[in-house]
């Protein structure tokens, strides 16, 4: 994983970085960064037909998850090729922790 990539990613190489740099223009309000940054992302999918994205949120309670899950979607249209298929995916396992987050997101924190 690249140092800005706190998750894993299977696909096409050319689609890495426009993938990453959608996801990271989807920022989490409740803490003011990005989800990349927050490590709500658990990984990345690119196959010919479908860009599947893992995600997770910081508490099942997340008030703000439609408003992500919508953000994430919009984003991931505008970098996805022409007829494949956006499938943003929640889970709840492994459960997130401050431990997914990036150096930067805990420095920013004062951690």
């Amino acid at each position: 994983m690249k140092d800005d990539q706190n998750y894993p990613y299977a696909g096409p190489e050319a689609l890495r970085k426009p993938v990453l740099a959608a996801l990271r223009r989807v920022v989490d309000p409740e803490v003011a960064m990005t989800i990349v940054d927050v490590g709500l992302v658990y990984g990345v999918t690119v196959t010919p037909e479908r860009l599947h994205v893992l995600l997770t949120m910081t508490s099942a309670a997340c008030p703000v998850a439609d408003v992500i899950l919508d953000d994430i979607d919009a984003e991931l249209e505008t970098v996805a090729p022409a007829g494949m298929e956006v499938d943003v995916e929640l889970v709840w396992e492994p459960p997130w922790t401050t431990d997914h987050m990036s150096a930067s997101a805990k420095a920013f924190m004062g951690w």
